[in-house]
C-alpha cells in the first residue's frame, strides 16, 4: 500500500481538521464526525521532506534559525522551472504564513477606512484581515455559468475607482479557476489605471490540474509589476501548512524597505528551526512526489464527481482547473444552509465548509477536500448521501 492510500489516524494530534471539529462547528459530540473542510492533506509530507526534519531533529539543538540563501534558491529554481519566472533574490522576504504576509501588506500600504476589494466568493481570511484592520471591503462578485467562474470586469472596475488595493487569489479558492493571461492581463490594466494595489496569493500555484499552467501575476505585469506583492508558499503544495513559511515577491525595493520595517515594529524577523529544512527539501527533492499526489487527486475529483452525480444527482460539481477542493452547488435540492449542515453534521456525521464562509456569492454551495486516500473519499461521499437521500 503507498502513502495516499494509507489511512493515517490524525486524531488527537492536534490536528485542526480532525481535533477542533466541535469547536467551529459547535456539536456537542464530534467524535464520529469525518472531517473534509480545512485545506490541509490526509497524506503524509514527501519522504525528503521527512527524512530533513528527522535529520534536523537528530541534530537536537533548536536555537534561532536564518531563511539561508540556499532557501531562496531554492524558490528561484523552483519558480524558473514550474512557471518559468525569473525571480531575484532581493525581491524575496520570507515570512511565518501567507495570511500573516496578507495581514503585513495591509496594514503597511493602507490606512483606516480605505477600502480593499475582494472577487467572492473567496478565501474568509481576504475579507476577514480587512475589516479587523479597519478596513472597508468592496465585494466584486464572480460570475458564475455552469460552475465555471469568470471575473465581472465591468463592476470590478467601478469597485476599483475607490479601492486602495486588490487581494486576489490565483488560482482561485474555492471555484478552482486557474486565471488565463488575457484575464490576468486585463486585472493589470485596471488596476494600473486607478492605481491600486494588488496582492496575488499564489498558495495554490502548484495543485494545477490536467493540461491547465498557473502564470504568476507578476510575471506578465512588465513595468507595472512594482504593484504587485505575489504571496508564495510550500505548505499548501506540499502539506507543511503546520511548519508555517511562506514569501513576499516584491520587485519594487522601495515597498520592500517599508514592509521590512513592518517586520521589525512587530518583531516577525525570525522563522522556527524547521522552516528553512521543509522548504529547501520540498522544493529542491519533492517534486517526483508532487506530479503522484496531482493524479491522485485528480482522479480523486473524478471519482468524487461521478459519485455524487450517481448518489446525490440533484448536486452539481464541475471539475476544477486547480486546487484538491471540491466546489459543490446544492441550489437544487432546495435546502437551507442552516438545514443542509444540520443533515450532513447530524445524520451523515461528515464535515464540509459551507459557502457562506466564502461570503455571500458562495450561499448554496458546499466545499469538499479530495486530498485524502480513496477509502476515505468514499465513505465521505456515502456518509453525504445518507444524509441528504
Amino acid at each position: 500500500m503507498n502513502s495516499f492510500e494509507e489511512i493515517y489516524d490524525r486524531k488527537n494530534s492536534r490536528s485542526v481538521k480532525w481535533d477542533a471539529i466541535a469547536d467551529i462547528y459547535n456539536v456537542e459530540d464530534a467524535s464520529g464526525i469525518l472531517p473534509m473542510w480545512i485545506a490541509d492533506m490526509d497524506f503524509p509530507a514527501p519522504p525528503p521532506v521527512l527524512k530533513a526534519l528527522h535529520d534536523r531533529v537528530e541534530h537536537s539543538i533548536f536555537g534561532y534559525s536564518i531563511m539561508c540563501e540556499g532557501c531562496r534558491t531554492a524558490v528561484i529554481n523552483w519558480q524558473a522551472k514550474r512557471n518559468d519566472w525569473k525571480i531575484e533574490p532581493d525581491w524575496m522576504m520570507f515570512h511565518h504564513g501567507i495570511i500573516p504576509a496578507i495581514a503585513s501588506i495591509i496594514e503597511t500600504f493602507t490606512e483606516k477606512h480605505d477600502k480593499i476589494l475582494v472577487t467572492p466568493p473567496v478565501y474568509p481570511p481576504f475579507f476577514q484581515l480587512a475589516e479587523n484592520q479597519d478596513r472597508e471591503v468592496l465585494y466584486s462578485a464572480l460570475l458564475e455559468q455552469d460552475g465555471y467562474y469568470t471575473i465581472d470586469f465591468e463592476d470590478f472596475e467601478e469597485k476599483l475607482q475607490s479601492a486602495a488595493l486588490f487581494i486576489f487569489c490565483n488560482p482561485h479558492n474555492p471555484g478552482g479557476r486557474v486565471w488565463t493571461q488575457e484575464e490576468l492581463q486585463e486585472i493589470i490594466r485596471l488596476c494600473t489605471k486607478h492605481d491600486v494595489l494588488i496582492i496575488s496569493d499564489e498558495i495554490h500555484g502548484d495543485l494545477i490540474l490536467g493540461s491547465n499552467r498557473h502564470i504568476p501575476l507578476a510575471k506578465i505585469a512588465g513595468e507595472e509589476s512594482g504593484r504587485i506583492f505575489t504571496c508564495l508558499s510550500p505548505t499548501k503544495t506540499f502539506n507543511l501548512a503546520g511548519i508555517q513559511v511562506a514569501m513576499i515577491v516584491a520587485t519594487d525595493q522601495e515597498k520592500r524597505a517599508k514592509l521590512e520595517k513592518h517586520a521589525l515594529a512587530h518583531g516577525t524577523g525570525i522563522l522556527n528551526a524547521f522552516a528553512p529544512v521543509a522548504l529547501t527539501a520540498a522544493y529542491n527533492e519533492s517534486e517526483p512526489w508532487l506530479e503522484q499526489v496531482l493524479q491522485v487527486i485528480s482522479d480523486n475529483m473524478d471519482f468524487a464527481i461521478q459519485e455524487l452525480a450517481q448518489k446525490i444527482p440533484a448536486l452539481r460539481a464541475v471539475k476544477p482547473e486547480a486546487t484538491y477542493l471540491l466546489w459543490i452547488d446544492y441550489r437544487a435540492l432546495g435546502l437551507s444552509e442552516a438545514d443542509i449542515m444540520e443533515k450532513l453534521l447530524a445524520t451523515g456525521k461528515v464535515a464540509l465548509e459551507p459557502g457562506s464562509k466564502y461570503g455571500e456569492a458562495g450561499l448554496g454551495y458546499l466545499r469538499l477536500n479530495v486530498a485524502c486516500p480513496r477509502a476515505v473519499l468514499a465513505d465521505g461521499i456515502n456518509r453525504m448521501a445518507a444524509a441528504l437521500a
